[in-house]
């Protein structure tokens, strides 16, 4: 769930020159490489925004459902510049998820709601780099069943369930950084009291600027990348684990 409130035409702009520098950088694998990342970026963002629409409507909003967001297709939660971020530089977003709290079946708090439905995104993430991690393990276990298909195609697969993991993990970690937009701003508000909010809100102008200074220097790539790189070894760690016990 994010929602630049910056014009478009600058965001394009550096999009632009990332996905430039990144190709000459690529050399000719550039393509090929991100033919590959494709499944990946697809699968994480439908999956990521959908997960924003079934928690509000199953918290009672329906806002979801009626703009034709609760489903899993593609073309109704890809964002075309979060797309290529996701390719190019590890985390990215999605068509925003709009939802109306005052719809919300007072269940839970309003805060609390917004919280749920903000984790809910990351969370799907996680939880489908887990499930294609397993998915990796067993096919790795299983080649000699697979010992039909090419070396080439085998890697081909390998290599696309390694981007699906590793793109969805991206996905998740970058979102829950709280700062504005992410959704990590929404479940910090939750947690923040009634004057600390307020100061969020009067300054989330700041915000934004300081999320996009660390975006555009880089700066946020290496803050995150430990994390990232706690979160893909634990998972796959646990991935492993499960498969060797069954398999």
């Amino acid at each position: 769930m994010f929602d630049f409130n910056f014009d478009r035409r600058t965001i394009f702009i550096i999009i632009a020159i990332m996905l430039v520098a990144w190709l000459i950088s690529a050399g000719t694998s550039g393509i090929l490489s991100i033919l590959l990342s494709l499944p990946g970026v697809i699968i994480a963002m439908t999956f990521h925004e959908y997960a924003h629409a079934l928690a509000a409507y199953k918290l009672g909003d329906d806002t979801p459902k009626l703009q034709g967001r609760l489903n899993l297709n593609p073309l109704s939660h890809i964002d075309p510049i979060g797309m290529v971020l996701l390719i190019v530089a590890g985390f990215g977003w999605g068509k925003p998820v709009q939802i109306d709290s005052r719809n919300f079946d007072g269940k839970y708090s309003i805060s609390k709601a917004e919280a749920i439905v903000a984790v809910a995104g990351p969370v799907m993430n996680f939880i489908l780099a887990f499930v294609f991690a397993i998915l990796y393990y067993v096919l790795f276990v299983a080649t000699d069943v697979l010992g039909s298909l090419s070396i080439n195609t085998l890697s081909i697969i390998y290599t696309i369930m390694i981007q699906i993991i590793l793109i969805n993990i991206g996905l998740g970690v970058f979102n829950l950084i709280p700062l504005p937009p992410l959704d990590g701003s929404k479940v910090l508000m939750h947690f923040l009291s009634y004057n600390a909010k307020q100061w969020f809100y009067n300054n989330e102008k700041i915000f934004y600027i300081v999320f996009l200074m660390l975006w555009i220097t880089g700066l946020l790539s290496s803050l995150l990348a430990p994390i990232f790189s706690g979160v893909f070894s634990g998972i796959t760690w646990i991935a492993y684990k499960i498969v060797s016990i069954f398999m």
